[in-house]
């Protein structure tokens, strides 16, 4: 083989590699696509049937207000070649403006925006059955515009002007970036927002069961097969090692959820003498969250280690949550996406196989992971504290005690989702 052919054959293989990436990408976006269904189900079967519809509502407009304003703004805040405030968040060169225009990377925005929906989705679940529908929308448009897209910047371009990259943190595909974010923006919604009524008596947290644990267990299997998509896809290639690689952050994906859900399930069954569904549902998403930072890092074992921690965590962490801060989080959203997302995230610091803890590497990759995360969390937080201010002395937060004690979506929408049944409608 001459030369010139050996160069023909080598630019042939790597259009191939490139075009396989791009379509790996894409398949894993329609599947990370697919999870706003999964939690639209979560939420629904955790929570009462007078609010299915709203909460309906708020997940197809995280998605669809998510699209819109990614694709304008938060795209180029995030990815943008041009650094503002010393590098805090990015902005389109001046001759593109914010909108985004780049045909040779549309799947890549595709990919991008389905994690900014998801992003902002976390937070539905924590503040459902008394929320404004107006305030909640604002809500989630400033977090898929700004909160979101800044704080990715700091990290996912993969280059020396992300802060985080240059220190060295790990977030394969965002237990910090996309989870913490999310929890802490949930954790500070939900306080504001305040409890629902009747959820505490005396200063004693009341159960409010939900009203179709089925649709919460199909939810719950839609999200570990989307995640498939979500932690694969960050692989961003395949071919070769990166087929390999990409085989292996789902064999971890896939163990961290298993073991997760057993995790609960074994310390429910301890705690309270039988096995606890919804926690048990919750364990596997503790697990998937909690292995998303490390799930290209780590080993198996690492990822069942990290999927036990999280599994068991979840438990105590929404009885904490509930039980003694009363914070109402009626899906456990708090506990599973920001406090597992923070602890799969510094868990990276002692499983990671290159610099981890426990293979040798010392304390810093721990001490990275650990503030990398809390930086998250901080700004998440501050910018949902923020937004829910103005609000509240604007279009306020919350519903009239009439129209969360009718239901959601009579007042709110001027439907129920169950019109025949009436189910659990208090």
């Amino acid at each position: 083989m001459t030369e010139i052919q050996q160069e023909a054959l080598n630019k042939a293989v790597e259009t191939i590699n490139g075009d396989m990436a791009a379509l790996w990408i894409t398949i894993a976006a329609v599947l990370v696509f697919f999870m706003q269904a999964g939690f639209t189900l979560v939420e629904i079967g955790f929570t009462r049937s007078k609010n299915a519809g709203n909460i309906i509502m708020k997940n197809i407009m995280d998605l669809c207000i998510g699209s819109i304003m990614f694709w304008a703004v938060g795209y180029g805040i995030m990815y943008g070649s041009d650094l503002v405030m010393g590098g805090f968040f990015r902005s389109s060169p001046a001759d593109q403006g914010y909108f985004f225009f780049s045909a040779s990377d549309w799947y890549n925005l595709f990919f991008q925006t389905v994690f900014c929906a998801t992003a902002a989705t976390i937070v539905s679940g924590a503040v459902a059955g008394r929320t404004k529908f107006s305030t909640y929308l604002i809500l989630s448009a400033v977090i898929t515009t700004l909160i979101y897209p800044i704080s990715g910047s700091w990290y996912w371009p993969f280059d020396d002007d992300a802060w985080l990259n240059t220190a060295g943190f790990i977030d394969f595909a965002g237990s910090s970036v996309v989870h913490a974010v999310g929890g802490s923006a949930a954790l500070v919604a939900a306080i504001m927002v305040g409890p629902r009524i009747g959820k505490y008596v005396d200063g004693k947290a009341i159960a409010i069961p939900g009203h179709n644990i089925p649709f919460g267990a199909i939810g719950v299997m839609i999200l570990w097969l989307g995640w498939f998509g979500f932690n694969g896809g960050s692989q961003l290639a395949w071919g070769g090692d990166d087929t390999i690689a990409a085989g292996s952050v789902i064999i971890n994906t896939n163990l961290a959820a298993a073991i997760g859900a057993v995790s609960a399930l074994l310390l429910t069954w301890l705690k309270y003498g039988k096995p606890d569904v919804s926690m048990t549902l919750n364990g596997a998403l503790a697990g998937l969250v909690g292995i998303t930072a490390g799930c290209g890092a780590v080993s198996a074992w690492g990822a069942l280690a990290i999927g036990l921690i999280c599994g068991s965590l979840v438990v105590l962490s929404i009885e904490f949550i509930d039980k003694k801060l009363h914070v109402d989080d009626p899906v456990g959203a708090i506990s599973v996406h920001g406090v597992c997302g923070f602890a799969g995230t510094v868990l990276v610091g002692l499983f990671a196989l290159d610099g981890g803890l426990l293979y040798g590497g010392g304390a810093h990759l721990l001490w990275v992971q650990t503030y990398g995360s809390l930086a998250y969390i901080a700004w998440a937080a501050f910018g949902t504290f923020v937004v829910l201010i103005i609000l509240k002395k604007t279009v306020g937060l919350r519903v009239s005690k009439e129209i969360e004690m009718d239901g959601l979506d009579i007042h709110e929408h001027g439907s129920e989702a169950y019109p025949d049944f009436r189910l659990n409608s208090h």
